[in-house]
């Protein structure tokens, strides 16, 4: 019993360290996925509608890397890489998020107490999305796992429901303006 219980806990501290968002596009699977994995589709979308993204690289392939940075009105850059783990075309990717070349002030309003000279307190954050076909739509799930319930809830303070949700607008709009050149 005591090994179950250690299991039921485990899981319910992973539960706790995510962040689920999902959206319903009004695009085949084919070409909401595209949306993702194409660097000239994904800096149109990326972010809030507050940032650009002036960088945006991927190698969408299991160990392949990626590169966004995320340029916000003041001219401060967000940059974001990791690795993909898995790719499953079209209906799941699984990355890492690493935002350890954010701000120091960034960093400090996340993870407040972090030691000093930690090159990513906030840690890998490990991302999957899926794609699933819904009556010739696509709903697109995205679950981040942080490594703390903290990093989490510091994330949705600074925005982060907002953030998606403004990139998902962005998305559908994109996705309309390729659907009809298609």
């Amino acid at each position: 019993m005591a090994g179950s219980d250690a299991r039921a806990r485990a899981v319910e501290d992973a539960a706790e360290r995510e962040f689920v968002i999902s959206r319903v596009f009004d695009a085949p699977r084919k070409l909401v996925f595209e949306a993702w994995t194409e660097p000239k589709h994904m800096m149109r979308w990326w972010g809030p509608r507050t940032v650009t993204n002036p960088v945006c690289e991927m190698d969408v392939r299991p160990g392949g890397a990626y590169r966004i940075t995320m340029r916000n009105a003041n001219g401060e850059d967000y940059p974001i890489k990791g690795f993909f783990r898995e790719v499953v075309r079209p209906e799941r990717l699984v990355m890492t998020m690493d935002c350890s070349e954010h701000s120091q002030k960034w960093h400090d309003m996340v993870c407040p107490n972090h030691a000093a000279g930690d090159k990513n307190p906030v840690g890998e954050i490990l991302c999957t999305v899926t794609f699933e076909e819904e009556a010739g739509k696509t709903r697109v799930t995205v679950r981040q796992r942080f490594v703390s319930v903290e990093i989490r809830n510091a994330m949705l303070k600074l925005g982060m429901n907002d953030g998606w949700s403004e990139s998902f607008d962005k998305m559908a709009e994109l996705l309309v303006v390729r659907g009809e050149k298609a």
